[in-house]
Protein backbone atom coordinates (compact mmCIF):
# COMPACT_ATOMS: atom_id res chain seq x y z
CA UNK A 1 0.00 0.00 0.00
CA UNK A 2 1.47 3.34 -1.25
CA UNK A 3 2.26 6.34 1.45
CA UNK A 4 -0.52 8.08 -0.87
CA UNK A 5 -3.80 5.49 -0.08
CA UNK A 6 -2.40 5.70 3.77
CA UNK A 7 -2.72 9.33 3.15
CA UNK A 8 -6.18 9.26 1.96
CA UNK A 9 -7.75 6.83 4.23
CA UNK A 10 -6.78 8.75 7.12
CA UNK A 11 -7.93 12.12 5.64
CA UNK A 12 -11.41 9.66 5.12
CA UNK A 13 -11.62 8.50 8.55
CA UNK A 14 -10.82 12.42 10.04
CA UNK A 15 -13.71 13.78 7.94
CA UNK A 16 -15.67 10.92 9.10
CA UNK A 17 -15.44 11.84 12.70
CA UNK A 18 -15.54 15.84 12.01
CA UNK A 19 -19.08 14.73 10.42
CA UNK A 20 -20.00 12.64 13.36
CA UNK A 21 -19.42 15.34 15.97
CA UNK A 22 -21.05 17.72 14.12
CA UNK A 23 -24.07 15.75 13.81
CA UNK A 24 -24.47 14.88 17.29
CA UNK A 25 -23.35 19.06 18.10
CA UNK A 26 -26.52 19.08 15.81
CA UNK A 27 -29.03 17.03 17.70
CA UNK A 28 -28.15 18.16 20.28
CA UNK A 29 -28.95 21.88 19.48
CA UNK A 30 -32.10 20.52 18.21
CA UNK A 31 -33.17 18.97 20.77
CA UNK A 32 -33.38 15.11 19.08
CA UNK A 33 -30.98 14.46 22.68
CA UNK A 34 -32.57 16.43 25.29
CA UNK A 35 -29.53 17.37 27.78
CA UNK A 36 -30.57 17.25 31.93
CA UNK A 37 -29.27 18.63 35.12
CA UNK A 38 -30.59 16.76 37.63
CA UNK A 39 -29.76 17.21 41.09
CA UNK A 40 -29.51 13.70 43.38
CA UNK A 41 -29.83 14.12 47.40
CA UNK A 42 -28.61 10.71 48.47
CA UNK A 43 -26.38 9.92 51.91
CA UNK A 44 -26.39 13.38 53.19
CA UNK A 45 -24.58 14.73 49.86
CA UNK A 46 -26.51 16.42 46.83
CA UNK A 47 -24.68 15.72 43.59
CA UNK A 48 -25.36 17.35 40.50
CA UNK A 49 -25.40 15.22 37.14
CA UNK A 50 -25.56 16.50 33.60
CA UNK A 51 -27.48 13.55 31.77
CA UNK A 52 -29.35 12.64 28.72
CA UNK A 53 -30.79 9.52 29.86
CA UNK A 54 -34.62 9.05 30.84
CA UNK A 55 -34.95 6.52 33.41
CA UNK A 56 -34.07 7.36 36.87
CA UNK A 57 -31.91 4.04 37.54
CA UNK A 58 -30.05 5.29 34.75
CA UNK A 59 -28.97 8.67 35.92
CA UNK A 60 -28.86 7.02 39.76
CA UNK A 61 -26.04 4.68 38.28
CA UNK A 62 -24.62 7.89 36.59
CA UNK A 63 -23.96 9.50 39.75
CA UNK A 64 -22.60 6.90 41.41
CA UNK A 65 -25.45 5.72 43.58
CA UNK A 66 -26.16 2.21 44.13
CA UNK A 67 -29.73 0.88 45.45
CA UNK A 68 -29.78 -1.70 47.96
CA UNK A 69 -33.21 -3.88 47.89
CA UNK A 70 -35.38 -2.08 50.16
CA UNK A 71 -33.56 1.41 49.13
CA UNK A 72 -36.44 3.95 47.66
CA UNK A 73 -36.28 7.03 45.91
CA UNK A 74 -38.72 9.94 44.87
CA UNK A 75 -38.39 12.55 42.14
CA UNK A 76 -39.49 16.23 42.05
CA UNK A 77 -41.44 15.30 38.70
CA UNK A 78 -43.25 13.15 37.40
CA UNK A 79 -40.75 12.15 34.79
CA UNK A 80 -36.96 12.97 34.44
CA UNK A 81 -36.76 16.73 32.87
CA UNK A 82 -34.34 19.54 33.36
CA UNK A 83 -33.72 20.64 37.28
CA UNK A 84 -35.18 17.50 38.80
CA UNK A 85 -34.32 16.42 41.91
CA UNK A 86 -33.99 12.69 43.13
CA UNK A 87 -33.84 11.76 46.45
CA UNK A 88 -32.43 8.62 47.73
CA UNK A 89 -34.38 7.27 51.13
CA UNK A 90 -31.94 4.36 52.13
CA UNK A 91 -33.90 1.55 54.38
CA UNK A 92 -33.36 1.19 58.01
CA UNK A 93 -34.88 -0.57 60.74
CA UNK A 94 -38.14 0.19 62.54
CA UNK A 95 -40.53 -1.11 65.05
CA UNK A 96 -43.69 -1.34 65.05
CA UNK A 97 -46.34 -1.80 68.09
CA UNK A 98 -49.82 -2.74 67.74
CA UNK A 99 -52.14 -4.36 70.10
CA UNK A 100 -48.93 -5.41 72.27
CA UNK A 101 -47.31 -6.81 69.67
CA UNK A 102 -44.10 -5.46 68.44
CA UNK A 103 -42.68 -6.12 64.79
CA UNK A 104 -39.31 -5.54 63.44
CA UNK A 105 -38.98 -4.15 60.10
CA UNK A 106 -36.76 -2.88 57.25
CA UNK A 107 -38.04 -0.10 55.49
CA UNK A 108 -37.01 2.77 52.68
CA UNK A 109 -40.45 4.40 53.17
CA UNK A 110 -40.16 8.04 53.69
CA UNK A 111 -42.74 8.89 56.41
CA UNK A 112 -44.81 6.66 58.40
CA UNK A 113 -47.79 7.15 56.95
CA UNK A 114 -46.34 6.08 53.91
CA UNK A 115 -44.71 2.92 56.21
CA UNK A 116 -48.65 2.40 57.19
CA UNK A 117 -50.21 2.04 53.54
CA UNK A 118 -47.59 -0.43 52.99
CA UNK A 119 -48.06 -2.75 56.15
CA UNK A 120 -51.56 -2.53 55.29
CA UNK A 121 -53.08 -0.29 57.86
CA UNK A 122 -56.19 2.30 56.98
CA UNK A 123 -55.09 5.94 58.00
CA UNK A 124 -58.76 6.27 58.01
CA UNK A 125 -58.76 4.15 60.57
CA UNK A 126 -55.57 3.99 62.87
CA UNK A 127 -53.71 6.81 64.63
CA UNK A 128 -49.79 6.49 64.45
CA UNK A 129 -47.46 8.03 66.90
CA UNK A 130 -45.37 9.86 65.71
CA UNK A 131 -47.94 11.14 63.02
CA UNK A 132 -48.18 10.08 59.82
CA UNK A 133 -46.16 12.91 58.36
CA UNK A 134 -43.36 12.18 60.62
CA UNK A 135 -39.95 11.26 59.15
CA UNK A 136 -39.09 7.55 59.15
CA UNK A 137 -35.58 7.42 60.73
CA UNK A 138 -33.05 4.17 62.02
CA UNK A 139 -34.97 2.88 64.94
CA UNK A 140 -37.81 5.13 64.92
CA UNK A 141 -40.44 3.18 67.21
CA UNK A 142 -44.06 3.69 65.97
CA UNK A 143 -47.08 2.49 68.04
CA UNK A 144 -50.20 2.08 66.25
CA UNK A 145 -54.08 1.93 67.69
CA UNK A 146 -57.13 2.00 66.20
CA UNK A 147 -58.97 5.19 66.24
CA UNK A 148 -62.53 3.51 67.24
CA UNK A 149 -60.46 2.25 70.42
CA UNK A 150 -58.97 5.99 71.03
CA UNK A 151 -62.33 7.62 70.83
CA UNK A 152 -64.32 5.25 72.84
CA UNK A 153 -61.27 6.09 76.05
CA UNK A 154 -61.26 9.58 75.28
CA UNK A 155 -65.39 9.68 75.01
CA UNK A 156 -66.08 10.52 79.05
CA UNK A 157 -62.81 12.79 79.00
CA UNK A 158 -63.88 15.00 75.78
CA UNK A 159 -67.37 15.02 77.57
CA UNK A 160 -66.13 16.61 80.75
CA UNK A 161 -63.79 18.83 79.03
CA UNK A 162 -66.60 19.95 76.53
CA UNK A 163 -69.22 21.05 79.81
CA UNK A 164 -66.45 22.51 81.88
CA UNK A 165 -64.96 25.04 78.72
CA UNK A 166 -68.75 25.58 78.39
CA UNK A 167 -69.46 26.21 81.94
CA UNK A 168 -66.24 28.32 81.61
CA UNK A 169 -67.63 30.57 78.69
CA UNK A 170 -69.90 33.80 80.05
CA UNK A 171 -71.92 36.17 78.45
CA UNK A 172 -71.92 39.60 79.65
CA UNK A 173 -74.55 42.25 79.63
CA UNK A 174 -72.47 43.83 76.57
CA UNK A 175 -74.53 41.25 74.53
CA UNK A 176 -72.64 39.38 71.56
CA UNK A 177 -69.26 38.94 73.67
CA UNK A 178 -68.33 35.99 74.73
CA UNK A 179 -65.22 34.77 77.13
CA UNK A 180 -63.64 32.01 78.14
CA UNK A 181 -61.29 31.05 81.23
CA UNK A 182 -57.73 30.50 80.62
CA UNK A 183 -54.37 30.82 82.72
CA UNK A 184 -54.52 34.19 81.86
CA UNK A 185 -58.02 35.13 83.09
CA UNK A 186 -61.02 35.72 80.86
CA UNK A 187 -60.39 36.34 77.33
CA UNK A 188 -63.32 37.21 74.89
CA UNK A 189 -63.70 35.30 72.08
CA UNK A 190 -65.65 35.28 68.59
CA UNK A 191 -65.86 31.44 67.71
CA UNK A 192 -65.55 28.22 68.72
CA UNK A 193 -64.75 24.98 66.50
CA UNK A 194 -65.16 21.40 66.97
CA UNK A 195 -61.99 20.40 65.92
CA UNK A 196 -60.21 16.73 65.07
CA UNK A 197 -56.79 16.89 66.94
CA UNK A 198 -53.87 15.31 66.64
CA UNK A 199 -49.73 15.94 67.88
CA UNK A 200 -46.89 16.23 66.89
CA UNK A 201 -43.30 17.12 67.83
CA UNK A 202 -40.68 19.99 66.63
CA UNK A 203 -39.04 17.29 64.53
CA UNK A 204 -41.63 15.76 62.48
CA UNK A 205 -42.23 17.10 59.10
CA UNK A 206 -38.91 19.02 57.85
CA UNK A 207 -37.18 18.03 60.78
CA UNK A 208 -35.58 21.46 61.27
CA UNK A 209 -38.10 23.14 63.64
CA UNK A 210 -39.50 25.70 61.62
CA UNK A 211 -43.04 26.23 61.14
CA UNK A 212 -44.70 27.40 57.87
CA UNK A 213 -44.91 31.15 59.43
CA UNK A 214 -41.24 31.16 60.30
CA UNK A 215 -41.83 30.97 63.68
CA UNK A 216 -40.15 27.71 65.50
CA UNK A 217 -42.40 24.80 66.57
CA UNK A 218 -43.12 24.74 70.56
CA UNK A 219 -46.05 23.88 72.92
CA UNK A 220 -48.55 26.10 71.88
CA UNK A 221 -47.86 26.27 68.33
CA UNK A 222 -50.76 24.41 66.38
CA UNK A 223 -51.13 23.59 62.26
CA UNK A 224 -54.37 24.92 61.03
CA UNK A 225 -55.87 25.15 57.40
CA UNK A 226 -55.99 28.62 56.49
CA UNK A 227 -58.74 28.67 54.61
CA UNK A 228 -60.24 27.21 57.93
CA UNK A 229 -58.46 29.58 60.71
CA UNK A 230 -56.42 32.10 59.17
CA UNK A 231 -52.09 32.17 60.04
CA UNK A 232 -51.16 34.18 63.15
CA UNK A 233 -55.03 33.82 64.72
CA UNK A 234 -54.76 32.94 68.57
CA UNK A 235 -56.51 30.50 69.83
CA UNK A 236 -57.48 28.68 73.64
CA UNK A 237 -57.89 24.64 73.39
CA UNK A 238 -59.29 23.51 76.67
CA UNK A 239 -56.66 20.47 78.76
CA UNK A 240 -53.74 22.41 75.92
CA UNK A 241 -53.85 26.31 76.84
CA UNK A 242 -53.62 29.09 74.87
CA UNK A 243 -51.75 28.82 71.19
CA UNK A 244 -51.46 30.59 68.20
CA UNK A 245 -52.11 29.15 64.47
CA UNK A 246 -48.29 29.67 63.43
CA UNK A 247 -48.21 26.47 60.51
CA UNK A 248 -49.68 23.87 58.12
CA UNK A 249 -49.62 20.58 57.00
CA UNK A 250 -50.26 18.40 54.10
CA UNK A 251 -53.11 16.04 56.15
CA UNK A 252 -54.53 19.39 58.12
CA UNK A 253 -57.50 20.06 55.60
CA UNK A 254 -60.96 21.86 56.78
CA UNK A 255 -61.56 21.04 60.94
CA UNK A 256 -58.25 19.27 61.85
CA UNK A 257 -56.02 20.49 64.50
CA UNK A 258 -52.25 19.68 64.95
CA UNK A 259 -50.92 20.45 68.38
CA UNK A 260 -46.89 20.70 69.06
CA UNK A 261 -45.86 18.72 72.12
CA UNK A 262 -42.57 19.04 73.34
CA UNK A 263 -41.96 15.54 73.93
CA UNK A 264 -42.82 12.11 72.67
CA UNK A 265 -44.76 11.00 75.47
CA UNK A 266 -47.08 13.66 75.37
CA UNK A 267 -47.51 13.46 71.70
CA UNK A 268 -48.47 9.28 72.44
CA UNK A 269 -50.55 10.17 75.38
CA UNK A 270 -52.63 12.80 73.26
CA UNK A 271 -53.12 11.06 70.67
CA UNK A 272 -56.04 11.87 68.24
CA UNK A 273 -59.54 13.61 69.78
CA UNK A 274 -62.12 16.15 69.19
CA UNK A 275 -61.44 19.69 70.74
CA UNK A 276 -62.98 23.00 71.16
CA UNK A 277 -60.68 25.87 69.62
CA UNK A 278 -62.09 29.28 70.94
CA UNK A 279 -60.82 32.07 68.52
CA UNK A 280 -59.85 34.57 70.53
CA UNK A 281 -60.36 38.28 69.79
Amino acid sequence: MSLKTILDQQKQRIQVGVCVGLLLIAALVTGFVSVKHVKVNADGQIREVITTYARPDLVLRQAGITLAAQDEYRMSTESIKDQTQITVYRAVPVTVEYEGKTHHLVTGKPTVGELLDTIGYSRERVASFPGENAKIQENLHIRIKNLSDENEEQENQNNSDGQAAAEAAVEPHDSGRQYISTSRGMMRFSEMKVMEASAYLPSDGGGNGITASGMRARHGIVAVDPDVIPLGTRLFIPGYGLAIAADTGGAILGDKIDLCMEDYGSAMDFGRRDVRVYVLD
